[in-house]
């Protein structure tokens, strides 16, 4: 992954607002861990009359802390990138304190947690309910500011960037993260949207990223260019594993983790499951009946 620009620097307190741009505030929960990197940031945008982004994980510290970052602000809109609870476990509480509706893509895709991804950290809402739906374009402005929405699917197919224009800043969710790339976990999580929505973030003009999870990503086109390349080459390193004679998700994740943390290699095998499934469906490789975790499989 040494291609893809990494910035694994950032400097915050938890619980502290830090103004990241004009009008955008982020406050980090105390969530630090292998897949929240830091913690998850909540955005403030606006001033006066606010939306916020991602209010985070259930915890009762950054529920506090938002709302002191808030003070005698008035909060019109709550905004989801998507149902994983370290982004929208808060919603409903912080709904609640602050009398705002909650806007989101959908519920969370798959019903039951026993269909779904094994879980990574603090797993799926799976109770999560906007009060508003919205989709892809769809604008939300207040008094001082617009915010559009751009749907992105591939990590979860309800993922949501916000893009404030004004500013050329694109608020990225999970979607394209600054320290590290994104998990995409089927039954949901589907590479080939994922590629898809990479293609549609270099087709659009905004000049800097805040992920939910890191660092501000500048010059972000770079970005997404050198993660669609690193993706392409998983596709090759995949193919070159069967070529070996590694068949089996199990044998492929330790030969082309073996530099990763152990405590990743369950997201990876994940995404190399993500990565077969597309192979599959373009018909580079096969798999007796539908593609499975524990499957074996073959070049066509």
């Amino acid at each position: 992954m040494a291609g893809i620009p990494f910035v694994k620097d950032i400097n915050f307190s938890y619980g502290v607002p830090d103004i990241v741009a004009p009008g955008v505030r982020r406050v980090i929960a105390d969530n630090p861990g292998p897949f929240t990197f830091t913690g998850s940031g909540t955005y403030i945008i606006g001033e006066g009359d606010v939306a916020v982004i991602d209010p985070g994980p259930n915890r009762d510290d950054h529920l506090e802390a938002i709302l002191a970052a808030l003070e005698v602000e008035r909060v019109s809109h709550i905004l989801i990138t998507h149902t994983h609870s370290d982004h929208c476990g808060l919603a409903r509480k912080f709904a609640d304190a602050t009398g705002a509706p909650v806007f989101g893509f959908s519920g969370h895709p798959v019903r039951k947690k026993q269909d779904d991804a094994p879980a990574l950290d603090e797993g799926a809402d799976y109770s999560f309910a906007p009060d508003a739906l919205i989709g892809d374009g769809a604008v939300i402005k207040g008094s001082n500011w617009c915010i559009e929405a751009v749907h992105t699917p591939g990590h979860l197919s309800n993922h949501l960037c916000f893009a404030l224009p004004e500013q050329k800043a694109l608020f990225t969710g999970d979607h394209m993260m600054g320290w590290a790339t994104t998990v995409v976990a089927p039954p949901d999580g589907d590479m080939s949207d994922y590629m898809n929505s990479l293609d549609k973030l270099l087709a659009r003009d905004d000049e800097i990223y805040f992920p939910t999870h890191g660092a501000p990503i500048e010059n972000p086109r770079r970005f997404v260019r050198a993660v669609k390349t690193h993706r392409l080459m998983r596709d090759a390193q995949i193919i070159d594993q069967i070529k070996k004679g590694r068949t089996t998700i199990k044998e492929i994740v330790p030969a082309m983790y073996a530099d990763v943390d152990p405590r990743l290699h369950k997201a990876a095998a994940l995404n190399v499951f993500a990565h077969l499934i597309r192979l599959v469906q373009s018909g580079t490789i096969t798999h007796n009946g539908e593609p499975r975790l524990d499957g074996e499989y073959s070049l066509s």
